[in-house]
């Protein structure tokens, strides 16, 4: 009876890894692999390969300030954008009560969602290929969202500009904030970063602070 609880859980480990083997390689991660990371060494002059900025995280939120009286709203929000992201926010609350504003501590005040490795490729890849361009006379990323430490923040106006929601069934037309989180301080490396990823900034503008350090 031992040896068999013993192969039991030797087989349990190895399910995981199997089973992530045979998902797709997200295709921004293999670009970003097979042509950014040598393209970004060559232009900066990295020596050491694990200098080259990088992807870490892409926060995705949604304010709501009638989540406190609404609850069908917050519930739609959360549905939706799990849809988007394929992950399951978190319901951001109050930390602290504000009468002037009816607010008390703990209410839903938003929903977020932190998105890392194969779910932020795929989600920045329909974004850029797929949402951006459903953009109502769009006319470029502003270069101008950075926010000195290599970070970049993006609004969109309206959630509908994904293809994965459906108009008919949405409750309220609503917008979000997209920040992406590099490994770089630098606001020209993750510049340099994100277009290359794909991002359509707009050519006529040059981000702010470039090459300089975060002290």
């Amino acid at each position: 009876m031992a040896k068999k609880k013993e192969n039991k859980a030797a087989e349990k480990p190895n399910d995981q890894p199997k089973a992530m083997a045979d998902r797709p390689e997200p295709r921004l991660l293999r670009h970003y692999r097979d042509h950014v990371h040598s393209a970004l060494r060559e232009q900066f002059g990295f020596e050491n390969p694990h200098q080259v900025p990088k992807i870490e995280k892409v926060v995705v939120n949604v304010g709501i300030g009638e989540a406190p009286k609404d609850q069908k709203l917050l519930d739609s929000v959360l549905d939706e954008l799990t849809i988007i992201t394929g992950q399951r926010p978190v319901v951001n609350r109050a930390r602290k009560s504000i009468s002037n504003f009816s607010l008390r501590e703990g209410m839903p005040v938003g929903v977020s969602v932190t998105l890392r490795k194969q779910r932020m490729y795929d989600f920045l890849d329909r974004l850029v290929t797929a949402a951006i361009p459903r953009v109502r006379d769009f006319r470029g990323l502003p270069t101008r969202s950075f926010d000195g430490r290599g970070n970049y923040t993006m609004g969109v106006k309206e959630q509908i500009i994904f293809p994965e929601i459906n108009y008919d069934r949405v409750q309220k037309v609503h917008g979000m904030d997209i920040t992406v989180v590099t490994s770089t301080n630098k606001d020209d490396e993750a510049f340099a970063l994100l277009r290359e990823m794909g991002f359509p900034f707009r050519v006529e503008e040059k981000p702010v602070q470039i090459g300089m350090p975060v002290a």
